[in-house]
């Protein structure tokens, strides 16, 4: 005895039968023909609750806007003055150098302490959590003010034999000054922050990249650069560019050790003329300035090191824009662009 496994035959529909399978452009049930289907109007679903929202946040944000330009309190004339002043300018300067210097000192520890993170070694595991766990504990500015009364606990430093004789030695205080303490402060609270970006940036590619390339022969230095770290960069970039623009901002915490860096000058002008706001005011549009331009490097950086996830990287803003303004023709004459 034989089992078919072939399936019963649907049983036949009749003639004018409305519903022509799942498949049918009126679908089963509809009772419509597919030709009925050309007749209807679309009407678009109302949410008139999120037009109300949109209005009344336009309308907060034009009075914002009308403040801004009708209060007198805010003082444009003064914020005109000042906003490309030469101390200014050069306040900037010191602002990116500062955030220049901590970037590159944080990163770079960070990448040693991340990688003992991830040492087989209890010790050095040990030690890079420790480091970790007490720069991330103490604020930036308690290490600034530290770093700059180093001098007061080690008057001299030397260079020797531990725990034996030295073979050369220099004053700290004529080291270390102010601009070095705000660097080594910046740079060594950035590298505990920047370790932990780093550490989470290669756990996060998978184990069998690895794998797989140690099975093709693959060296492990090759490995690191070639396989792993790629791969990571696209986890490792957006947290990186955000402690980038905390550190630019973090600069400002420098002016307790009068260096004079944007918001250290911005203080000493209102400090001399009295005008509080449009000085904050200064300070406030170019630290944004600065952030968008940050903003913008990101944006590239991360499209870059896209590749390997996209066959075609995502169109930049000014592709959109350009693509947006060739569609206008076909959008004004009514066509599909």
């Amino acid at each position: 005895m034989t089992v078919s496994t072939q399936a019963p035959p649907a049983p036949a529909r009749p003639a004018g039968d409305p519903d022509t399978g799942p498949g049918s452009a009126s679908g089963p049930g509809t009772g419509l023909d597919p030709g009925e289907l050309d007749g209807l109007r679309t009407v678009r679903a109302r949410h008139p609750w999120r037009w109300a929202a949109g209005a009344a946040a336009l309308v907060v944000l034009v009075q914002f806007l009308h403040g801004l330009a009708t209060n007198p309190a805010w003082d444009w004339a003064t914020f005109r003055l000042y906003f490309t002043a030469d101390t200014i300018l050069q306040a900037i300067g010191r602002t990116l150098e500062l955030t220049a210097y901590g970037t590159v000192l944080g990163f770079a520890l960070g990448a040693v302490v991340a990688a003992m993170r991830l040492s087989r070694s209890a010790i050095l595991r040990t030690l890079a959590w420790a480091y970790v766990w007490v720069f991330r504990s103490i604020p930036l500015i308690v290490q600034l003010v530290f770093w700059f009364n180093l001098s007061y606990l080690y008057k001299r430093f030397g260079f020797g034999i531990p725990f034996g004789p030295t073979f050369g030695d220099f004053e700290t205080v004529g080291v270390l000054g102010a601009l070095g303490a705000a660097v080594l402060g910046l740079g060594l609270h950035q590298a505990a922050f920047a370790a932990e970006i780093i550490r989470g940036g290669v756990i996060a590619v998978d184990a069998g990249q690895r794998e797989a390339a140690a099975a093709l022969g693959i060296p492990r230095g090759r490995q690191a650069w070639r396989i792993v770290l790629p791969q990571a960069m696209r986890s490792i970039l957006p947290a990186a560019a955000n402690e980038v623009i905390s550190l630019l901002k973090g600069t400002s915490v420098v002016y307790v050790m009068a260096i004079g860096e944007l918001f250290y000058q911005a203080q000493v002008i209102y400090g001399r003329t009295g005008r509080v706001v449009p000085l904050l005011m200064v300070a406030t549009v170019w630290y944004v300035v600065l952030t968008t331009v940050l903003s913008i490097g990101q944006y590239y950086v991360e499209r870059y090191f896209s590749r390997g996830a996209r066959r075609t990287p995502p169109p930049t803003p000014l592709q959109r824009l350009r693509a947006f303004l060739r569609s206008l023709p076909a959008r004004t004459s009514g066509g599909t662009p």
